[in-house]
This record gives C-alpha cells, sequence and structure tokens, in this order.
C-alpha cells in the first residue's frame, strides 16, 4: 500500500509554488477493492466511470483488467487479476501483495457508486484544469487570424465534450464497442413502440420508410416556396417534442426514452410567428383567424388551453438572422448541456454563413456550412434536420417533382447528407393552371384538382441507411398542418 501512497503529494516550502492535480488515491484504492471482493460493484460504476478517470496509472491499469474479466463473465479477484498485470507497475511490492491489501480494505458494494461519482468528479476537475491552462495559453500566444470569438467558440466545444464524454479526447475506438452500440440500438428499437430505431415524426409511413431520425444523420429538407417544408419541420418538431418522456441514468443524467428535446434555429420567421404556426396547427384554428382575432370565445378557451399544454413542451426557439455556423454549432452545444437536446432543426440552410475566408465564395461557403452541419450532427448524437431551397429549374420543367440536381448552389448538401427529403404538393401547381370556366378543360381541371386536393408527398430522394420512396400526406393548406394520410386499404370494411 505504501508503494502507492508515497505518490500522493506532501507540501513543502519547495512545493508550495505549484499546486498538485486534485485527486484521491484512498478512494481509488477502496473502490478498486470493492470489485476484487465483490464484482458487483463493478456495474455500480461502470456506466459512467472509464480507467481514464483514475488519477493513478496502476489503479488505471487494475480497473481495465478488472472490467475485461467481468465482461467476459468471469470473476474478477485478486488471483485472476493478477495473471494480467505486470509486476514492474509497483516498486517494493508484488503485484499479488497490493491486490490482496487492496480487497483487504475494501469500501461496501453499497458505496461504491458514491466513491466511484468522487473519482469521476475530481477526473472532471483535473481537465477543466487542463483545459483552463491551454485557453490562457492560446489567448496569450494568439496569432492575427485567430480572433478572441473563435478563441470562445473553440474553449465552448471543448467544455462541452466534457460534460458529454467526461473527457476531451478521440481517436479509434474497438469494433467490439460499435458492435455493443449496434445491438444496444437494435434493443432500443425492438421495445420502443412502433419498433423505430430512431425519434418517431408522428408521420407514420415516414416513419416506416425511415425507422425514423437517426442519431448522427443530417437530414435535407428542400422544396421550393409554398410547398410547406417550414410547416412540415414545425409538426415533426413539436410531434418529437410532446412526445418526450426521460428516466435517470446512474449517473444522475437523464436519458430520454421517447420523443426528445427540440432546438428549432428560425433565421427567417421570428419565434412569435414559429408559435403562431404551431398553436393554429394544435387547436386546428387558422393562423390568419388567430392574428386578426377573427374566433370566437369557444375558440378563444381552446387557444388558451393548447397554450398551457404547448408550454410544457421542451421546444427551445432561437430565431437570431444571418448566424454563422460557428455561432449556431455553439448555441446548439450550449442548450444540449443546460436542457439537453434530441433534435435540433435549422430554418434555412441558405441563410446561414459560413467563416470570412469561405465569404468570398458562395460555393465554398455552403460547403463549410453543410460539412459543419454534419460534423456537430455527429458530435452532439442527434439527428439535424436543414431546410433548403430548390433553384428555379424546377418551373422550368413540365414535370414539377424536385430531383436531387435541383438542390441550389452546391454538390455538397447532396454529397454530406444522409437523408434529402423533397416536399412537393401537385395541387399548387394545378391551381396556377385553372382554364376558362364552363370549358371541357374545366371540367377536366375541376375532377384532377378532387385528386389531389389536401394531398402532398414527400419524396425521400436519398437515405443512406434504408430505401428510397414518395410517402403520401395529408396537408390541411389552412392550418399548415402535415398528418398522416387515411388511405382506402387502411380504411375499415363498409357495411353494404
Amino acid at each position: 500500500m505504501e508503494a502507492v501512497r508515497r505518490l500522493a503529494p506532501v507540501t513543502t516550502e519547495s512545493e508550495a509554488k505549484y499546486k498538485t492535480a486534485p485527486h484521491n488515491i484512498e478512494a481509488e484504492q477502496a473502490l478498486l477493492g470493492a470489485i476484487l471482493v465483490n464484482n458487483e460493484a463493478f456495474y455500480r460504476v461502470s456506466d459512467f466511470l472509464e480507467p481514464d478517470h483514475f488519477y493513478e496509472q496502476i489503479h488505471r491499469a487494475i480497473f481495465e483488467v478488472c472490467g475485461k474479466i467481468i465482461r467476459a463473465g468471469k470473476t474478477a479477484t485478486p488471483v485472476t487479476a493478477k495473471t494480467y498485470l505486470p509486476d514492474d507497475l509497483l516498486e517494493g511490492v508484488t503485484m499479488a501483495q497490493y491486490l490482496a491489501r487492496l480487497a483487504a480494505e475494501a469500501t461496501t458494494v453499497l458505496n461504491a457508486a458514491d466513491y466511484g461519482q468522487a473519482i469521476y468528479d475530481l477526473a472532471i476537475r483535473r481537465n477543466l484544469i487542463l483545459i483552463g491552462e491551454e485557453v490562457m495559453d492560446t489567448a496569450y500566444n494568439a496569432d492575427v487570424e485567430s480572433s478572441a470569438q473563435i478563441q470562445i467558440e473553440e474553449a465552448e466545444k471543448r467544455l462541452f465534450d466534457l460534460a458529454e464524454k467526461g473527457r476531451y479526447d478521440g481517436g479509434f475506438q474497438g469494433f467490439n464497442q460499435a458492435l455493443i452500440e449496434a445491438i444496444n440500438m437494435a434493443g432500443e428499437a425492438y421495445s420502443r413502440d412502433g419498433s423505430l430505431s430512431g425519434t418517431a415524426t408522428g408521420l407514420t409511413d415516414l416513419d416506416r420508410l425511415m425507422g425514423g431520425l437517426q442519431r448522427s444523420d443530417l437530414i435535407i429538407l428542400a422544396a421550393r416556396p409554398a410547398m410547406g417544408k417550414t410547416s412540415l419541420a414545425t409538426n415533426i418538431a413539436f410531434s418529437v417534442a410532446k412526445a418526450y418522456k426521460a428516466e435517470p441514468t446512474p449517473d444522475g443524467h437523464m436519458k430520454t426514452v421517447n420523443g426528445g428535446v427540440v432546438g428549432f434555429f428560425s433565421l427567417e420567421m421570428s419565434a412569435e410567428q414559429l408559435a403562431t404556426r404551431v398553436l393554429a396547427e394544435q387547436s386546428e384554428i387558422s393562423s390568419s383567424d388567430i392574428r386578426r382575432g377573427n374566433i370566437h370565445e369557444s375558440q378563444y378557451t381552446k387557444l388558451v388551453d393548447t397554450s398551457n399544454i404547448m408550454a410544457q413542451v421542451p421546444l427551445y426557439i432561437d430565431d437570431t438572422g444571418g448566424i454563422s455556423i460557428a455561432q449556431l454549432s455553439a448555441r446548439a452545444r450550449r442548450l444540449k448541456r443546460q436542457k439537453g437536446l434530441d433534435l435540433l432543426i435549422v430554418d434555412y440552410l441558405q441563410l446561414l454563413s459560413g467563416s470570412k475566408k469561405a465569404g468570398e465564395n458562395r460555393v465554398q461557403e455552403l460547403t463549410e456550412i453543410t460539412t459543419g452541419l454534419k460534423a456537430l450532427a455527429k458530435e452532439l448524437e442527434v439527428p439535424i434536420i436543414a431546410l433548403s431551397q430548390l433553384s428555379r429549374q424546377v418551373e422550368n420543367r413540365e414535370d414539377k417533382h424536385p430531383q436531387l440536381a435541383d438542390l441550389r448552389e452546391s454538390g455538397s448538401i447532396e454529397q454530406d447528407a444522409d437523408v434529402v427529403l423533397f416536399v412537393y404538393r401537385e395541387e399548387y401547381y394545378l391551381g396556377n393552371k385553372e382554364p376558362k370556366e364552363g370549358t371541357q378543360e374545366h371540367l377536366e381541371w375541376q375532377a384532377e384538382m378532387e385528386k389531389v386536393h389536401g394531398r402532398a408527398e414527400v419524396i425521400i430522394a436519398k437515405q443512406r441507411h434504408g430505401p428510397t420512396g414518395t410517402v403520401q400526406l395529408h396537408f390541411q393548406a389552412n392550418l399548415t398542418r402535415f398528418s398522416n394520410l387515411a388511405r382506402e386499404d387502411y380504411l375499415p370494411t363498409r357495411g353494404e
């Protein structure tokens, strides 16, 4: 025991000029002893504690070896663990002797989680010190191109990574870890309503083809003006937020089990306009009537009741116009750190700006933006839905159905996106072609209008992990609301 305890600092006059990084050797020893005595202690801390959280190198090695033994379905004891640990890690004592002493001074299984949390917190503090020192060093030695704002955003990113991962690092992970995550995702899908691996949009047929909104995916939702892409985005946002349910995890965080916390960057509309849209959708009262106050008493009561329900929903709106991709990323990290985040929506892509370097070339700037959004989706481990305008060349074709080539300004949108969705409403285009009344053409036009009235198509033009295809939806223009379409094969058999 003394071999490790000698490493603990004893402040002397010569050492008073510097501070030792915070740590607790005794807590590490007591926890490792508990694991060696009763492997149940490992399961109390394995959800959040990792080998790198230990201060002493020997303790990191012991924790890692014990974890491998226990995960293999075997029992970790001083006898079984010493086989995989070299004696040269300690001075003046053999590994067998040290493991035996750890077991002799073990804490109880009941205290294991508290000791693990103490070790975890101290590791976070050490990383905070490291980040602080590097921020200070960068601020002192910044070059001409590194502005203060860039340094703040970089520091914020590192703090976010620390809050989410427990440490700031990266690099390769074993394929076995990726397999575990894949199996966990499949298990969650199996147990979830509707058997979706991702977050449900509330639109059944769309979820069926996409499996829900997948974590780390960049989803481009594109259309020409007046097709209803913002409406579809708000429909999905509110549906996800309304379904939100969470449960606590062993480390004190909240884990989303259904729906999710939604962040909505509205670069075009104000927060009030967006809220009015959602209020109209949910209360089934036209947004134009709400704005003009053209409602009767029962409708007003319904508005108040609906708004009270909406007020409880975890949907957060940022309506700052003209922000950069770096600012958007910093705000998204902050939202996840403070409130949680399960879905991010950006309305819309072309209103974001890139760095000054790329600003001279719009194609390069948009490439930077889409690449940044994809990187952010992976970093935050949430799906990002980014709305996009389509080029005018759609209007020059006889068939107005959008194609991937219609994405404006840059091929990087298609390249970086995991999923590309197009919104198309034949009713809009057909309505602009009304022939003269009383003619045969007008009668034929009316028949066509009846077929497409209230119908919209969501075209899945690209999907990395699933099929492409078209989903038919119902669209109520006065409420700007998309909903599932009642198809003939879904309807009950009619009585004769």
